[in-house]
C-alpha cells in the first residue's frame, strides 16, 4: 500500500471524524428542544483493495446521518394521545358541569323544590291569606326560573364546546396541509429515498405535526419509499400521495339548539367514533351535557304534567271570566290523543261548573273525552271545543293558532273539577305551570297576576285546602315516571351521578396520562439526547481526529524523507 493511499485514508478520516463532530454538536445544542429527534452517524468500512497477495482497507465513509426513532413506539404514541386527548376532554366538561351546579349553591334545585313545597304546605293551613297564595306564586316562580336557568347555562355549555370543534377543525386542517407541504420537501433533500440521511429537522417537524394531530382525531401513517408519509384517520385518508382530504364542520339541532358536528370533507363521512379530543368534546357535550338535559326535561315535564293534573281539577277563590289554553294544536279535526300533544289526554271526563255571580248558583256540566277507540269517532279539539260552546253562559273557540279559548256571559265565572282525562292539563286550560320542558317551563300569568285564582280547593267553600293539600303531597310522593324517586330525591340522585361519574372520568384521565408519561420517557430514552452520551461521542471523534492528524504528519515526515534520499 502506498504513501499516497494512506494519506488518502486519513485525510478521508478527518472528514468522517469531523461530520462526527458536527452531529455531536447538532445534538448537544438540540438537547432542549421540544421534539427533536437525536440524530446519529452511520459509519462504514470502504471497499478494500488488492495488492499482490494481500488485501488492504481504503478507510472510512460515511453512510448516512439518520434520525433514531422507533416508529412503532411513536404509532403507539400516537394511540395513547389520542385516548388521552379524550379522556381529557371528558372530564374538563365533567369539571364544567359540576361547577355550574356548585355555582348554584344554596339556590340549587333541590332546595327551590323545598321551598316551593314547604309553600304549600304553608298555605294548606291558612288557603284563604292572600299573603301565603301570593308567596307560593312566587315560589313556583323561582322555581321555573331556577330550571330555566340552569337549563340556559348547560346549553351555554354546550354550545362552547360547538366553538371548540370549530377551532380544533381548522388546527387539524393546518396540521394536514403541513404534513402535505413538507412531504415533497423531505423526498427532495433525501432524493427520494436514494440518500442514506434524514433530512432531519424536516422530519422532525412533521413527527410534531403528526403528534399534534394524533390528539385532535385518530391517525395512523405510512412512510413511503421517497420519504412521505400518507396518514389516515379511521377508514378515512387525510394524506395520500399529494392529495389531501380536510375535516368540516356542519350545524344541526340538538335538544333545542343548534350545534356542531364534524365530518370528512371528501367522503362526508362523520366522523362519529373513536378517540382524539374532537371525539371527546362531541361525547362530552352530547352525552355528559346533552344526558343532564335529558334528566332536566324528565323532571320538568313530570312536574308540568302531573302537577297540572291535580291542579286543573281544583278552584281558587276566584273563578275565570276568560281563558285561553297554553297548547297549541297543529290540527283540531285530529283525536286529542293522536294531535302530538306534550302531554297525552286519555279517555274520561272532567265538570265545567258556571258560577252565577249574583245569586251563587252553580250549573255543573259533564264534558266526556271519549279516547278509547272502541265505537263512534275519539273526540277532537273541535268536538271538545262544540261540547263547550253549548254550555248556556259559557262561549268557546279555537283560535288561528289552535288553542282553546273559553268566555263567559258577564256576571259568570268558570271552574272546573274531577278531570280524570288529563285534558285540561294537556290543553293548558286552568293550569298552574306553563311549558313542556325545562327550555320553555314558566307560570301561568293569569295566577300570577291574580293569586285569588290559585286553585287551592275543590268546591268546599272558604278554607278548602283539599286541592293545595293533594299538590303538596304530589311534590313529596314518589313518581313511577322519575324511578320511584320524587322530584327532589330524583334531582339529587342527578346531581350524585354527575359527581361519581366525573371522578371515574378524572381516574381514567389520570391512568391516561400516566400511560403516555411512560411511553414518552421510552421515546426519550430512545430518540432523546444524552448530554453524558454525545460528551463521549465527541471526545471519541476528536480523539480519532487527532490520531488521523497524527497519521498525516507521520506521512509528510516519510515524504520528507524519500525526498531527502
Amino acid at each position: 500500500m502506498s504513501l499516497n493511499s494512506s494519506l488518502h485514508v486519513a485525510g478521508r478520516s478527518l472528514e468522517v471524524f469531523s461530520a462526527g463532530l458536527s452531529v455531536a454538536g447538532q445534538n448537544i445544542a438540540n438537547a432542549n428542544t421540544p421534539g427533536y429527534v437525536r440524530e446519529e452517524l452511520k459509519i462504514n468500512a470502504n471497499t478494500p483493495f488488492k495488492v499482490g497477495q494481500h488485501i488492504f482497507g481504503t478507510g472510512v465513509y460515511v453512510e448516512g446521518i439518520q434520525q433514531q426513532i422507533d416508529l412503532f413506539l411513536e404509532t403507539r404514541i400516537h394511540t395513547a394521545n389520542g385516548d388521552l386527548a379524550h379522556a381529557e376532554a371528558r372530564s374538563d366538561i365533567f369539571l364544567a358541569l359540576e361547577t355550574t351546579l356548585n355555582e348554584l349553591g344554596d339556590s340549587d334545585l333541590s332546595t327551590a323544590l323545598s321551598d316551593f313545597s314547604s309553600a304549600l304546605n304553608n298555605l294548606a293551613n291558612e288557603p284563604d291569606d292572600l299573603t301565603l297564595r301570593s308567596l307560593v306564586v312566587q315560589q313556583g316562580e323561582e322555581l321555573a326560573r331556577d330550571v330555566t336557568d340552569l337549563r340556559l347555562r348547560i346549553d351555554e355549555l354546550r354550545s362552547q364546546q360547538s366553538l371548540n370543534l370549530d377551532n380544533l377543525v381548522q388546527e387539524a386542517n393546518e396540521l394536514i396541509d403541513e404534513i402535505d407541504r413538507l412531504n415533497p420537501q423531505i423526498a427532495r433533500l433525501e432524493a427520494s429515498g436514494l440518500l442514506q440521511s434524514d433530512a432531519g429537522a424536516l422530519r422532525t417537524q412533521r413527527y410534531q405535526a403528526l403528534e399534534r394531530l394524533s390528539e385532535i382525531v385518530p391517525v395512523r401513517f405510512q412512510e413511503r419509499s421517497d420519504g412521505g408519509v400518507d396518514v389516515f384517520s379511521g377508514s378515512n385518508w387525510l394524506v395520500l400521495g399529494g392529495s389531501t382530504q380536510h375535516l368540516e364542520t356542519f350545524k344541526t339541532a340538538d335538544r333545542g339548539i343548534s350545534i356542531t358536528s364534524v365530518q370528512y370533507a371528501t367522503t362526508q363521512q362523520v366522523l362519529s367514533e373513536g378517540a382524539g379530543e374532537i371525539r371527546g368534546i362531541i361525547d362530552g357535550r352530547d352525552e355528559i351535557l346533552g344526558s343532564f338535559v335529558d334528566d332536566l326535561d324528565t323532571l320538568t315535564t313530570n312536574l308540568i304534567g302531573a302537577f297540572n293534573e291535580v291542579y286543573t281539577s281544583g278552584e281558587g277563590l276566584a273563578g275565570h271570566t276568560s281563558l285561553t289554553g297554553q297548547t297549541e294544536v297543529a290540527d283540531p279535526t285530529l283525536a286529542l290523543n293522536a294531535a302530538g300533544l306534550s302531554f297525552t289526554p286519555r279517555h274520561g271526563s272532567f265538570e265545567v261548573k258556571l258560577v252565577n255571580l249574583g245569586t251563587g248558583a252553580i250549573e255543573t256540566t259533564e264534558i266526556t273525552v271519549d279516547l278509547d277507540g272502541i265505537g263512534g269517532a275519539n273526540t277532537t279539539l273541535n268536538d271538545l271545543q262544540a261540547a263547550l260552546d253549548g254550555i248556556i253562559n259559557l262561549s268557546a273557540t279555537v283560535d288561528p293558532l289552535g288553542r282553546l279559548q273559553l268566555s263567559t256571559t258577564d256576571g259568570y265565572e268558570v271552574r272546573f273539577a274531577n278531570d280524570s282525562s288529563g285534558t285540561l292539563a294537556s290543553l293548558g286550560i286552568n293550569t298552574f305551570f306553563t311549558g313542556t320542558d325545562s327550555g320553555d317551563f314558566g307560570i301561568n300569568a293569569n295566577v300570577k297576576a291574580d293569586p285569588n285564582l290559585l286553585a287551592t280547593g275543590r268546591g268546599g267553600g272558604p278554607g278548602d285546602n283539599k286541592n293545595i293539600v293533594a299538590l303538596q303531597t304530589f311534590l313529596e310522593d314518589d313518581q313511577i315516571d322519575l324511578g320511584g324517586q320524587s322530584l327532589r330525591g330524583f334531582y339529587e340522585l342527578t346531581v350524585a351521578e354527575v359527581a361519581q361519574q366525573s371522578a371515574a372520568a378524572s381516574s381514567l384521565r389520570s391512568g391516561s396520562d400516566a400511560f403516555v408519561a411512560s411511553l414518552q420517557s421510552q421515546k426519550q430514552q430512545f430518540s432523546g439526547v444524552s448530554l453524558d452520551q454525545e460528551t463521549i461521542k465527541m471526545l471519541e471523534f476528536q480523539r480519532a481526529y487527532q490520531s488521523a492528524a497524527r497519521l498525516i504528519s507521520t506521512i509528510d515526515e516519510l515524504y520528507d524523507v524519500l525526498l531527502n534520499v
